[in-house]
């Protein structure tokens, strides 16, 4: 990346926190006729979700300095919002919770908040609310420091994300690896195939979600009568090491499994080293290897193949 790539990068994002700083604040305006300030209801909402919490966990939840949450949580101590008790596993922690009083305070605070945002929402239409979301599920997703080990889930495409796999992935593979616009037509090619067969019960497409975010994705496809092949095989870049492709290559096999074939193959090229080793792990064996010129780049293909 060039530094002035990366400047106007980094100057994008400042436009952002502007903006959405910006937005927050008129939000925090209109809602707030109360005495609590912004950070304040941020941590009366930590401890009204229905446990108790130590400091420790606040501050780190929160993202907040440690002195300043002592001297909020003193503050809130003297105004009979929160009660502190020693914590049974550890004598040097308390637990934190709201009072009655604390809860009183809260409430109308939380339905104002919701009220809001609803208002917010209901000027955009339900596409529009959805893609907004999705947008934001991202940025948390991308600027987590801890990738999430929540739950995947295996699902079929839904309307357009034949369409999206086949973006995303000619999109990744050049910013990656520099691939051409031939692999994106290669995977418009297999696509067309595949939605054209239509054969749920020898060919399916497997699409990993997490958070309702499309994290990776896989096609089962007949190659002949005891023979499929593993397509389209891809984990999203920050998702990866979490064991999401080893899931697909696995429900992929049970599927061919099932569906009676004898052999399941993938391709793939010696510079993919993270899909070599899935497929070592998967049980695969490497049945063949040839120099290709394939995507813009002379490429060293390898096939390989397990038995059923």
């Amino acid at each position: 990346m060039t530094d002035s790539t990366a400047l106007r990068h980094a100057e994008a994002v400042r436009h952002f926190n502007r903006f959405y700083t910006k937005h927050i604040g008129a939000l925090h305006e209109r809602l707030q006729k109360s005495a609590f300030s912004l950070t304040e209801v941020r941590v009366l909402h930590e401890l009204a979700r229905g446990r108790a919490q130590t400091a420790a966990v606040l501050t780190r939840n929160l993202g907040l300095d440690s002195g300043y949450l002592s001297r909020l949580l003193t503050s809130f101590e003297r105004r009979n919002l929160i009660t502190r008790r020693p914590s049974e596993s550890d004598a040097r922690q308390s637990l934190i919770s709201l009072t009655e009083v604390g809860h009183a305070a809260y409430e109308p605070l939380e339905t104002a908040a919701i009220e809001e945002v609803l208002a917010m929402l209901g000027r955009l239409t339900g596409s529009s609310q959805d893609q907004l979301i999705g947008a934001m599920k991202l940025v948390e997703r991308l600027l987590d420091e801890q990738p999430r080990r929540g739950i995947i889930t295996l699902r079929a495409p839904r309307a357009g994300e034949y369409g999206w796999l086949v973006h995303r992935q000619a999109v990744l593979f050049a910013s990656e690896y520099g691939w051409d616009q031939s692999f994106e037509g290669w995977l418009a090619r297999t696509t067309g195939d595949f939605t054209r067969n239509d054969d749920p019960v020898r060919e399916i497409c497997w699409i990993a979600e997490q958070d309702d975010q499309v994290v990776g994705s896989a096609l089962v496809m007949e190659v002949s009568a005891s023979e499929a092949r593993i397509e389209m095989l891809f984990v999203e870049p920050d998702m990866r090491r979490l064991g999401i492709g080893a899931q697909l290559v696995e429900e992929c096999t049970r599927f061919a499994r099932r569906a009676g074939y004898a052999k399941l193959t993938l391709s793939t090229v010696t510079t993919l080293t993270e899909s070599r080793r899935l497929c070592e792990r998967a049980g695969f064996v490497c049945a063949s290897s040839a120099p290709e010129a394939r995507f813009g780049h002379e490429l060293t293909v390898e096939r390989w193949e397990r038995d059923l």
